[in-house]
Order: C-alpha cells, then sequence, then structure tokens
C-alpha cells in the first residue's frame, strides 16, 4: 500500500508496529494491532490520548490506554469464559489506506474476519475503522453485514483520556441521560459528574456532545449513531488489581466511551452497514 509524506511504519522494542503519524495537522500512532490509536497531538497542544506509564506492547495484549476497540460485545460475555470486551482489541488489523489532503490524515483498517473464531463470531460481515486526523481526531467504525440474516451486537470505542487532576475534573453533557451503575439502576443523571470514587457508569439515552473540563482545558467529545457511552474511573482499590496501571494512576484518566449497549444495541440488516462514530477535540 502507498503511505504518504507524513506516515510512516514503525516498532515497538517489542515488535509491534504501528502508524507514525507527522503532520502539519498532528502527530499520531496507531497499532496495527487492536487497530488501536494511543497518540494524538494536536499541533500546538497537548495529547488527547492517556497511556499507563506500565505499559510494556505485548503481543497478544491490547494497550493500557488510548482507543481499544470492545467487538463484537462490550464488557462481560454472558458466557463468562470469553474474553471480556469481544476479540478485536488483540488481533493484528490490515492496514486498507492511507490518505492525505491539507485537511487531515484519513488511515483506514479492517479486521481480517478469518481470524475470528466462528465460536465468537458466525455471521458474514465486514469490519472497519477509519481514524480521521487533523485538529481533531474522529474514529469510524463501520459493521457491514454480508449475509443474508440480520445480527445483533454491543461495541464501544474505549477513550482514555488524559486530566492533571481527577478531583478537580467533571463532566457536562449527561445530564437527562439514564444510567446503570454496578448492576444497579437505572437512575436518571441530574447534574454535572464529578469524581471520588470508582465510576462505572453505563448510560442510554444520552446527548450527542460531553465537555470534560479539566485543570488542563475543556475535552469535547462528540458522537453519532450512538445514544450510549460509558464513564469509567477505577479510583483505588480496583486501580491496585488491573494490569500494566500504577495504583496511582487513577488520578490522570478518565474514560468516556462512544458505545452502543444495553437498548442502544446495533441491529444490522442484510446489505446495510451502522458507522459507530467518535470525535474529540480540545476546545
Amino acid at each position: 500500500m502507498e503511505f504518504s509524506e507524513s506516515v510512516k511504519l514503525a516498532r515497538t522494542e517489542s515488535g509491534l508496529e504501528y502508524f507514525d503519524v507527522n503532520s502539519p495537522l498532528c502527530q499520531a500512532k496507531i497499532f496495527l494491532q487492536g487497530a488501536q490509536l494511543t497518540e494524538f497531538i494536536p499541533t500546538g497542544k497537548t495529547d488527547l490520548m492517556w497511556v499507563s506509564a506500565d505499559e510494556d506492547y505485548q503481543e497478544g495484549k491490547s494497550v493500557r490506554g488510548g482507543i481499544p476497540i470492545c467487538w463484537p460485545w462490550f464488557g462481560t460475555h454472558e458466557n463468562p469464559d470469553w474474553p471480556a470486551h469481544g476479540v478485536a482489541r488483540k488481533v493484528v488489523w490490515r492496514a486498507e489506506k492511507v490518505v492525505e489532503t491539507a485537511d487531515a490524515v484519513r488511515i483506514s483498517l479492517s479486521l481480517p474476519m478469518m481470524m475470528i473464531d466462528d465460536l465468537y463470531w458466525p455471521y458474514e460481515s465486514r469490519l472497519e475503522v477509519e481514524f480521521v486526523l487533523s485538529d481533531a481526531v474522529e474514529v469510524r467504525l463501520t459493521n457491514t453485514n454480508l449475509g443474508k440474516a440480520p445480527f445483533s451486537l454491543t461495541q464501544a470505542l474505549h477513550t482514555y483520556l488524559p486530566t492533571p487532576d481527577i478531583k478537580s475534573t467533571k463532566v457536562d453533557g449527561l445530564q437527562g441521560a439514564k444510567f446503570i451503575e454496578f448492576g444497579e439502576g437505572p437512575y436518571t443523571q441530574d447534574n454535572t459528574v464529578e469524581f471520588a470514587r470508582e465510576t462505572d457508569m453505563v448510560y442510554t439515552q444520552a446527548g450527542p456532545v460531553q465537555t470534560i473540563h479539566t485543570p488542563q482545558g475543556v475535552i469535547e467529545v462528540s458522537r453519532e449513531n450512538s445514544m450510549s457511552c460509558v464513564l469509567w474511573n477505577p479510583w483505588i482499590e480496583k486501580s491496585k488489581r488491573l494490569s500494566n496501571f500504577q495504583d496511582e494512576e487513577y488520578l490522570t484518566m478518565l474514560c468516556l466511551e462512544a458505545a452502543n449497549v444495553l437498548e442502544d444495541t446495533a441491529t444490522i440488516e442484510p446489505g446495510q452497514s451502522h458507522t459507530l462514530m467518535t470525535k474529540i477535540r480540545w476546545l
């Protein structure tokens, strides 16, 4: 495939390949394993992605940070022996296209379906992701039904975002949405969300735009074809149990994830496509 002037392939010391983007608009890193964005730095600004300082970029292991792709289910499957958050995060995706214009760098990858066990996904389909990199980052995850019967799935773009201090951070734009937390609810979100404990809120009926107010600045997160999202911070005790996560790192991150979950599950008819999109930028 052809690259552009601003895009090259590089490897970590552990051998994982990634797209290394250095354009007039931004810097970025996108790993072929998991099709996972781990760095996005708009020119003149700071990184919009958070990655753990303990991350060691190992084969077959999702990176702790950036935007892991959870597919074709989010969270724990009803079969407890199946992997959490699906099977796309640990597979090496196929690089499809790199296009650079004055306005953006576009990088497309596809999931090799031959790598997915029919036990987990017995349907004829195509899964592609496109990253649109400019002064903002758009991630567009497209499922296409190539079979003769409809199928349903849950999915999420599990975005890790930075903050200098989670205790001085709040999330606006979820007011009026319904949420379930730790299996309880649904409750209605009345106010902006602040952080003083472990947070694991799965929202539905959520508006298309949220803003995260941090001491470093305001991050805008928007979604398309998604009325659900997930807000997560592991806080003190869970941080001690997570792999590739330092005990105190909960203070410097949060996840706000575009999703299709619960009643927002995506059902795709034969010959049709569904694109889950999130766009993230500094305001």
